[in-house]
């Protein structure tokens, strides 16, 4: 019971420095709060705000700069980490602590999975690669572009043969899926319905990379196959994805001939408008019969 009391008075001590630390540093524009029940813990100083939520484009550390509105002009430009100032030879609290959340954002998206219950709450087809494991999914990239014989003959009695095939693969963020793909397929099939084409059935491909779209393309025979999966997460997001849109895709065909629309995320292309020029691409495929750069020569 003692070592507990110890306990929990160094951890006291360490925020009240934390938080003595982010009060001397800020400087007037950045809006840091102390809330005292802001979760449930018996720290009597409370938590500090999620400092995530500061948008980086509006968030300027340097004090006095000599041009302010230019200095936030080319912030809004670009999500890179400039005016962070520093406190003698090293980055400020602030900056270092929204370096590690970030991190740790980029990090959970990546060995997280998609829920069970978010599959089967959007009424997703579940299927997985040859991956057994996170582990193996990350480090057999081949592994990911496979599908066991079972898999295959499920898909094809599952599937049938569509015009317009959806798929929806985690990739390497859970994170992104869950924050996108809703609106995004709904804007897809909506577009797609404006067209006259059905794309009510969605695959949900669990450890996917990206050429895993092209067995599926072969075992259905779909006239165009589109992926939606979790992009690589960086420190400016853990929610970017990304649709690879074919034309009859085949396993080992040419990169090029994949259409690509990337970073749907809210810093982004927002998945509304993603969806639409989707679908419209997708159309625009089907009736040229090309996709990626062959598509492009064609006008």
């Amino acid at each position: 019971m003692e070592n507990e009391l110890e306990l929990k008075s160094l951890i006291q001590s360490i925020l009240k420095e934390m938080v003595g630390e982010i009060k001397e540093e800020k400087p007037a524009e950045v809006k840091i709060e102390i809330e005292e029940s802001c979760c449930e813990t018996e720290y009597e100083e409370g938590c500090i705000d999620d400092i995530t939520d500061t948008d980086l484009k509006k968030q300027l550390l340097v004090p006095e700069p000599f041009d302010r509105e230019g200095y936030l002009k080319m912030k809004e430009k670009t999500p890179a980490r400039i005016g962070v100032w520093r406190a003698g030879p090293r980055y400020k609290t602030i900056t270092s602590l929204r370096f590690r959340a970030d991190h740790a954002a980029a990090q959970d998206a990546v060995f997280s999975d998609v829920s069970e219950e978010f599959v089967k709450n959007h009424g997703l087809i579940p299927t997985q690669t040859v991956c057994s494991s996170k582990d193996e999914y990350l480090t057999r990239p081949d592994l990911g572009r496979q599908f066991s014989p079972d898999a295959v003959q499920a898909m094809r009695e599952t599937l049938g043969k569509p015009k317009v095939l959806l798929v929806v693969g985690d990739g390497l963020s859970s994170a992104a899926i869950e924050a996108n793909m809703v609106d995004t397929l709904s804007a897809i099939k909506q577009g797609l319905k404006l067209y006259g084409i059905d794309a009510d059935k969605v695959l949900f491909v669990k450890y996917c990379r990206v050429p895993a779209m092209d067995v599926i393309g072969e075992t259905t025979e779909a006239d165009v196959v589109c992926l939606l999966v979790g992009e690589r997460p960086g420190l400016v997001t853990a929610e970017s994805m990304s649709a690879y849109i074919a034309y009859k895709p085949t396993v080992d065909m040419p990169e090029a001939r994949r259409t690509v629309v990337s970073n749907i995320h809210k810093g982004g292309t927002s998945p509304v408008e993603a969806g639409a020029h989707i679908a419209e691409a997708i159309k625009t495929m089907i009736d040229k019969k090309a996709s990626g750069i062959e598509l492009k020569s064609l006008g």
